[in-house]
């Protein structure tokens, strides 16, 4: 199970730990309580027990098929429609070459507007059979309904109407939205968006289910991963690692540590973090508040961000997301001549010098004035990443509320929508389009 050690970042607190811990609690009751704001959107709560079991097969028959019938499985979606995916399968997929098990490659589309990439995709679909996620609670966003439309059309041309609405999947509500509509016209099969569920804590619904299945990630493991984490933090009230996590944030944010890094040693957690950071991000950032979340990919971006975490504006803290064990071990051997100076380390695996390079970083980073707290999993599997990922939605439900917020809406993310509709000249928007064309 996932274990938090924040002993290294305590002593920067200015504030009494256990008054910080006690304020966590209030909050961890609202969340509990379901009394606290956005309480109509806690159904991820109780998600990983209290999932519908009917739709939980189907998803598995669709990626049964998806792996006959397809290449490549390419999600149509943005935000929380596919970032939560994109961590899991990232995670637990080779980075490296293409999948030797049988199961199709998953691409993605629809998480920005670039004509380059979409073509570039659109090429290497060239020869390859392909079936479409498209993932839209609404339909309309920009995004990934532009992308949906040109490559559903490409896969209706290569295989025909028919056949093309036997390899689209559509998730999206359950009974409205322009998605929805087009799905029960040409007969696409539905998985749903729970109205109780934003879209950043959407990854254990269908939303991020049906391409970690379609990708042969064990996703049995992954919901019990979460559901063990889960009775971990109900049967301990006020005392387990999500309420710590959360309080030590929030006091150093009290102390001007406005930026919070997530650091990871293994390259399959970047996007990890890109879904940690639009969870906390879009979760707490509002009303003027909020922890900046940023990320870095260590030893990696010791050699570009190094120097600013080590010595820049003190007003950082640092989380390390720790795997004690790689399921790959390398060991490395001598040479004749030792040309490079690594003879010292014959005999000795990778995974040990990787631990050493955390270590001396950590230190370095908390003699450089940087709060260190480390989540350490004992290897990166789909159990403790299920773990993972409710252990961080969990802790930033109560976060939020420690700050005086709505962790589950996100009024602020209207405002660029609005703006470019206008500049698009979408109908309605009219006399703010004249309006924006003058300022700029």
């Amino acid at each position: 199970m996932l274990k938090l050690d924040t002993s290294k970042a305590r002593p920067f607190l200015q504030a009494d730990w256990a008054e910080l811990k006690a304020e966590a609690s209030v909050a961890e009751k609202f969340l509990k309580d379901r009394t606290g704001a956005g309480n109509d959107f806690l159904g991820w709560i109780d998600l990983p027990e209290n999932y519908d079991k009917d739709e939980y097969a189907r998803i598995q028959a669709a990626a049964r098929k998806i792996k006959e019938d397809s290449d490549v499985l390419v999600v149509v979606g943005i935000g929380g429609s596919y970032l939560g995916a994109r961590a899991v399968i990232e995670a637990l997929r080779p980075l490296v070459g293409p999948a030797k098990d049988g199961y199709p490659e998953i691409w993605f589309a629809g998480n920005q507007i670039s004509s380059t990439y979409l073509n570039n995709l659109i090429r290497a679909l060239e020869g390859r059979r392909f079936s479409i996620n498209v993932i839209s609670k609404s339909g309309t966003t920009t995004e990934p309904a532009i992308a949906f439309r040109v490559l559903k059309k490409l896969l209706e041309d290569k295989v025909g109407k028919e056949e093309a609405a036997r390899r689209i999947y559509a998730t999206t509500d359950k009974a409205r939205g322009a998605l929805k509509k087009l799905a029960d016209k040409e007969g696409y099969e539905c998985f749903v968006v729970p109205d109780d569920i934003g879209g950043r804590y959407s990854v254990l619904t269908a939303v991020g289910l049906l391409p970690i299945a379609a990708a042969g990630i064990d996703v049995d493991a992954l919901m019990q991963g979460a559901a063990d984490m889960r009775r971990l933090i109900l049967d301990n009230p006020g005392n387990h690692p999500a309420i710590e996590y959360a309080a030590l944030r929030n006091g150093l944010l009290r102390q001007g540590k406005q930026v919070e890094i997530l650091a990871n040693y293994e390259p399959g957690l970047h996007f990890v973090s890109e879904w940690w950071k639009q969870l906390y991000g879009e979760s707490e950032g509002k009303d003027g508040k909020g922890i900046f979340p940023a990320s870095v990919d260590l030893t990696t971006d010791l050699h570009s961000m190094g120097q600013f975490i080590q010595d820049g504006n003190r007003i950082l803290m640092e989380t390390v997301i720790r795997i004690a064990h790689s399921s790959e071990p390398v060991v490395l051997g001598a040479e004749a001549e030792d040309l490079d100076g690594l003879n010292y380390l014959a005999g000795r695996d990778m995974d040990f010098v990787n631990e050493s390079a955390m270590r001396g970083t950590q230190l370095a980073h908390l003699d450089g004035g940087v709060p260190v707290s480390v989540i350490s999993l004992e290897t990166l599997n789909a159990h403790s990443l299920g773990a993972l990922l409710y252990f961080f939605e969990f802790a930033c439900g109560i976060s939020g509320y420690i700050l005086g917020v709505n962790p589950f809406d996100q009024p602020g993310v209207e405002s660029y929508k609005k703006n470019m509709f206008a500049l698009l000249g979408k109908p309605g928007f009219e006399a703010a389009g004249e309006e924006l064309r003058k300022r700029l």
